[in-house]
Parts: C-alpha cells; structure tokens; sequence
C-alpha cells in the first residue's frame, strides 16, 4: 500500500465537510443555549426574583435553590462531594414542587432538564412557593 493512502494529510475531502458542519453545530449550540438562558430568566421572574440574576454564574444557584427549597444556605449542600449529586436530583423535585408540579414533573427535570426547564419557563405553571 503506497504511503499517501495512509497519510492522513493528504485527505482533504473530510475537511471539506467539517468546516460547515462544525459551524452549524456551533450555530445550532448557541441557539439552545440562548433559549435556555430565557428560560430560566423567566423561571425567575415567575418565582418573584429579577431574571438578570440567571445570567450571573454563582448568584444563579444561589437563587435557584432559594427558589426550590427556601434558603439559599442550602446551595452549600451541593458541595459535599456525594451528598451534592444527590441533593441536585432532591431539588429537581422540589423545584418541580414550588411550581405546583408533581414528581413527573420533577422526573422530568431530572433525567430531560432543558426540555422540562422550557416547559416550566413557557408553560402555565406559578409559583407557590418552596
């Protein structure tokens, strides 16, 4: 077998494909992520906190938890290294619960998070608190 059908750099049909392909991809990434940013902005505004705060790394969870379970204390829970894997799926449940939503509901956040975080955000669920 002569060396250049081995040669990796030789081949540029495949990178002829990638360069669109990895472009839609980004595309297509920042989208669902732009969407998911709105959605938890209104998630917030629906629980009675400023959205702007989702946008800020840290304050986020802060405010999530507060949101969930009723004390943003809590959110140091998350750092116990196996306790915090744990106490994340508890508060998908009760996020699923301050907002009038069943453990279904709280399933869902759980195992298909963006798609139930946009239900939550544009669907007809209020807040009733942690």
């Amino acid at each position: 077998m002569p060396l250049s059908l081995l040669d990796s750099s030789s081949s540029s049909g495949s990178t002829a494909f990638t360069g669109p392909l990895a472009v839609c991809a980004a595309v297509a990434a920042a989208a669902v992520y732009l969407l998911l940013v709105v959605a938890w902005w209104r998630i917030f505004a629906k629980a009675g906190r400023p959205g702007i705060l989702s946008l800020i790394p840290v304050v986020n969870v802060f405010v999530l938890v507060k949101v969930a379970a009723g004390s943003a204390w809590k959110t140091l829970l998350l750092l116990i290294p196996v306790f915090g894997e744990i106490y994340a799926v508890i508060l998908n449940f009760r996020l699923a619960r301050a907002f009038g939503k069943g453990v279904g509901f709280g399933f869902g956040l759980w195992l298909l998070p963006n798609l139930f975080t946009l239900i939550l955000a544009f669907g007809r669920a209020r807040y009733v608190g942690a």
